[in-house]
């Protein structure tokens, strides 16, 4: 597809009505020193678009899927980047974007790393009232040793089902890291309109490197990576895959070009289940997996406690979902360190 942090976390929560509908965001501000961690997550009449761009011509077109009548509640814009890039910059549509301070993957080769910029400003008046459909954003990079770059556009629409999108962002140790999402009270895949979805966004990834991807104790990917959304000829500069609106599901264990980062997760769920865990390995150390999205059907809350039972046992609704950004499973040596080809 190719149109595509420090101390403890600061939490901030923002309640705002949506349709009827509340929904709340978490922010998490610093420099990520660990794996993948909650940065933010909308509950309510919510879905997502996310694309992903990368060229070692530094410009080119990165979309978002949105339809008519949606309400745009924030756009992020992330870049991938390799050789310690303390400061990477980018324009969206000829705008500065303001990237927040680069996130290290600590644990990978080669200075692996990526930033976040808020592009809410940039994308809402464009989307907003707009004819709905695929809208197209001019990206173009400052530095040659940023791989590309991912969209993500999170909105609200009368029409959608209740359900929650939450993100994630950091790097995934490559020696053995894990995400946890722990609900109050059991899944029902079979429940009418009843989905689950994790996208991913990968950079510095190509020519066979490749991480493995476990849910539930089922791996459904030993594939994922690639470059996917690059353009041009293989090389430093654009080797970056994100899940996206115009990827299908990944099918279980697909070969290395059949994987589209962009998984669907129902078939791992059994009926009354209570937690869905993903765990990541990449055994090369050579890939950063920077971005997490996941998409679940019905109210949740990262990082929140279940509600207390009422007095007669019962756990009142609407019922609470905990997703955890979470440690390490633990790191294996990193092995020799290399730069992919040129």
């Amino acid at each position: 597809m190719n149109h595509e942090q420090g101390r403890g976390p600061i939490v901030k929560k923002v309640f705002v009505a949506v349709i009827g509908v509340a929904f709340l965001t978490l922010g998490v501000a610093g420099v990520a020193h660990a794996s993948l961690t909650e940065f933010v997550t909308f509950v309510g009449n919510v879905g997502y678009s996310s694309d992903g761009f990368g060229s070692t011509g530094q410009t080119g077109t990165i979309s978002a899927s949105v339809p008519v009548g949606a309400t745009v509640l924030n756009a992020y814009l992330y870049t991938g980047f390799f050789g310690s890039l303390a400061a990477p910059t980018a324009t969206l549509d000829g705008n500065a974007v303001a990237f927040g301070p680069s996130v290290f993957n600590v644990t990978a080769c080669c200075g692996l790393g990526s930033a976040r910029a808020d592009v809410t400003g940039i994308v809402k008046p464009i989307i907003d009232g707009g004819p709905g459909g695929i809208y197209n954003f001019t990206v173009t990079e400052g530095f040659g040793g940023q791989d590309g770059e991912a969209l993500v556009v999170v909105y609200s629409h009368p029409a959608l089902p209740v359900a929650t999108v939450g993100i994630l962002d950091g790097f995934s140790a490559v020696g053995g890291d894990a995400t946890a999402i722990n609900f109050a009270d059991p899944l029902h895949p079979a429940d009418a309109g009843f989905f689950a979805e994790m996208i991913i966004g990968d950079n510095f990834s190509c020519c066979g490197q490749r991480s493995t991807i476990t849910v539930n104790g089922v791996t459904i990917t030993e594939n994922a990576g690639n470059n996917d959304d690059g353009i041009g000829s293989i090389s430093n500069g654009q080797l970056i895959t994100v899940g996206g609106f115009d990827d299908p599901f990944s099918p279980l264990l697909p070969t290395y070009a059949e994987d589209h980062e962009r998984y669907n997760l129902v078939p791992q769920i059994t009926d009354g289940d209570t937690t869905i865990a993903v765990t990541t390995i990449n055994p090369s150390h050579d890939d950063n997996i920077f971005l997490a999205l996941f998409h679940v059907f019905g109210r949740a809350g990262i990082n929140e406690p279940p509600p207390p039972p009422t007095t007669d046992g019962v756990i009142p609704e609407p019922s609470s979902m905990l997703l955890l950004g979470s440690g390490l499973l633990g790191m294996a040596g990193f092995g020799r360190k290399r730069l992919i080809k040129k």
